[in-house]
């Protein structure tokens, strides 16, 4: 009996040295990464599928990091970038833009989609199918100059007047909410919006902005830095960067799988409306891109130029220190 005693106790003994040992080099591992977060612009969706994937199929750990992917609160995105306490964010060229003119030093090192999927949305009871449709309509967003400057420069390739088009803050209403209850269209991104009223069974006309022009076309969202990260640790760059590619590529590649891992990351999300958006996005993250993430100086330009010509800034932007294409991985 005392035998069995003994023979247990080495068991139990070494057992638990066994995942002490485990425990400690699980620690030691963790430690061993470097500790970053990714700040998101928004809850999170289909956008910010290939860093859920990234973060779930290790390849930030093989990469040396240990990255949190965490939401904006009160500070948005860009200000926690910029200000330094996120290394990382999801922002759009339109922020961006804004921001270096203003001396705040955040740079954008990859385009999450090549091109604009946003654009005015309405019922189709509403009978919106051109711009000149927004006469006499009310208009539901959330208060930017820019919406109304696009609205207007659309508007008038048509000889139509903004002044007929009434505006209201929507607040936090949601789209749906807002075109049954107070006004006639809004600006969506079809990626999520659109998707989710196909599922609803609800029609919608879609006017996408960038086939009125082509300075409409810009990058959103994007992944952006900060200046000093850019100067002191273009290696963590790197690595952010060649982790998140390879878990955008899954999201082109597999956007079954993809669209299942960001449920189970985000289990609040509607798996059906994932699953549906990331097959929608599949081939519109790279695009006609030579590679996922890569960034045109035109587009930079184009936009920039756009928004000074509608007095949204107050002088040029330097569109080459806005952004760079240098961490992508080759």
């Amino acid at each position: 009996m005392k035998k069995w005693i003994s023979i247990l106790c080495v068991v139990f003994l070494l057992t638990a040295c066994g995942s002490q040992q485990k425990e400690e080099g699980s620690q030691g591992e963790k430690e061993s990464l470097k500790k970053v977060s990714v700040v998101l612009d928004w809850t999170p969706n289909t956008n910010h599928t290939g860093l859920y994937v990234a973060k779930e199929k290790g390849y930030f750990k093989e990469e040396g990091l240990d990255v949190d992917i965490i939401m904006p609160g009160e500070a948005g995105a860009d200000q926690l970038v910029a200000s330094g306490k996120a290394e990382f964010g999801v922002s759009y060229q339109e922020g961006i833009t804004q921001a270096r003119v203003e001396g705040v030093p955040i740079v954008s090192i990859a385009a999450v989609i090549q091109h604009n999927t946003s654009g005015f949305a309405a019922p189709k009871q509403k009978n919106i199918t051109s711009p000149k449709d927004f006469e006499g309509k009310t208009y539901g967003g959330w208060g930017s100059p820019v919406e109304e400057a696009v609205m207007a420069s659309i508007m008038k390739k048509e000889d139509a007047d903004i002044d007929k088009v009434k505006f209201v803050n929507m607040g936090d209403a949601d789209f749906f909410t807002a075109v049954k209850r107070d006004v006639d269209f809004a600006w969506i991104y079809y990626g999520w919006t659109g998707i989710e009223a196909e599922l609803r069974g609800e029609e919608l006309d879609m006017l996408y902005v960038n086939e009125y022009s082509d300075k409409l076309d810009y990058y959103t969202p994007v992944l952006s830095t900060n200046e000093k990260m850019v100067k002191e640790n273009p290696e963590t760059i790197k690595a952010f960067l060649a982790a998140a590619s390879k878990g955008y590529q899954v999201a082109i590649d597999d956007p079954s799988e993809a669209a299942n891992i960001l449920s189970d990351a985000v289990p609040d999300l509607d798996e059906e409306l994932v699953k549906k958006s990331q097959e929608w996005l599949a081939n519109r993250y790279q695009d006609d891109a030579p590679r996922w993430g890569e960034q045109k100086l035109e587009v930079w330009e184009n936009y920039a130029n756009w928004m000074y010509e509608n007095k949204l800034l107050e002088e040029k932007l330097d569109a080459k220190k806005a952004f760079t294409n240098e961490f992508l991985p080759k």
